[in-house]
């Protein structure tokens, strides 16, 4: 249970830089991030969540399988509210799960997983999406981020030791 409160706390740091920015700087094209979106990138982290808990009652999890829903990328506060129930749903008893992957359009790929090996992949995923979002932020809002907002835990304890 260790790995969701450490997921609930990066997701709500995410949440809270998201309600500092406008909608219109949520949407904004960044040129640094090949034209995407703050929003993109947000409903990416957030899909691949949902397709995880989605998953974990049918024993199958296929991330290719995003709702796509535009409305998270274009409204901060539909984000904000999605990020909130990832958060308060993400405390589940481990358990075996089958991730499927398509590749190609035609291949499926089944590997067995678990539910918490999941939840860490989508942790590393989520907080390499928000090194993007970081991108975007500096390029698009006046908004002050921690130094910690986007960088692994591994690379913050690295860069400790490396002061000392």
């Amino acid at each position: 249970m260790q790995q969701s409160a450490i997921i609930g706390n990066v997701l709500n740091e995410l949440a809270d830089v998201i309600a500092q920015m406008s909608n219109e700087e949520y949407t904004k094209c960044s040129l640094h991030l090949s034209g995407a979106t703050i929003g993109q990138h947000t409903r990416h982290i957030i899909e691949l969540f949902q397709c995880l808990h989605d998953g974990y009652y049918v024993g199958t999890v296929n991330y290719e399988n995003r709702k796509r829903d535009i409305r998270i990328e274009t409204d901060r506060d539909i984000a904000i509210i999605c990020i909130e129930g990832i958060s308060s749903n993400i405390y589940k008893e481990d358990k075996p799960v089958v991730l499927e992957a398509e590749f190609g359009g035609t291949t499926m790929i089944s590997v067995n997983s678990s539910y918490n090996r999941e939840l860490i992949y989508n942790l590393e995923h989520t907080i390499h999406h928000m090194a993007l979002i970081r991108v975007g932020i500096h390029e698009l809002t006046s908004i002050s981020l921690s130094e910690k907002f986007g960088v692994a835990p591994s690379t913050i304890e690295y860069r400790r030791k490396c002061v000392q």
